[in-house]
């Protein structure tokens, strides 16, 4: 599961990142923030994550890999909820609750599959 999880949520965040660059900058109909500090971060996060997925033949590596992603994108989504122009990484800013809840989503999400769940999966196939 933790696999899947890597590949598909992965590949969708590298989607995301190329459809942001092909968009520029500013804001998508006023729902998403679009920048390309943003499109750049979330090609690196997400072929980190799909390249977990994809390639590592360790069980443990993807676990971290998605776990330790999840972390920081619930810790993107607190600091956005507060400081939306991320220190001034991000240059327009996050100016609608859709960009935070998405990060947040990605970040529970993903400290759940990582490192609640796979610990789980990997404990039941070594019993």
């Amino acid at each position: 599961m933790v696999r899947l999880y890597a590949k598909v949520v992965g590949v969708i965040i590298i989607l995301i990142g190329i459809g942001g660059l092909l968009l520029g900058d500013g804001s998508l109909y006023g729902v998403l923030n679009i920048d390309l500090s943003e499109d750049a971060i979330h090609l690196v996060t997400g072929g980190a994550m799909a390249a977990a997925g994809f390639f590592a033949r360790d069980l443990r590596v993807v676990r971290n890999v998605v776990g330790g992603l999840g972390v920081v994108y619930l810790v993107v989504g607190v600091v956005g909820i507060f400081v939306p122009m991320l220190f001034g990484l991000i240059p327009s800013g996050y100016e609608t609750v859709l960009d935070n809840l998405i990060h947040l989503t990605l970040g529970v999400l993903g400290i759940l599959v990582g490192f609640v769940l796979g610990t789980r999966t990997s404990q039941t196939s070594r019993a």
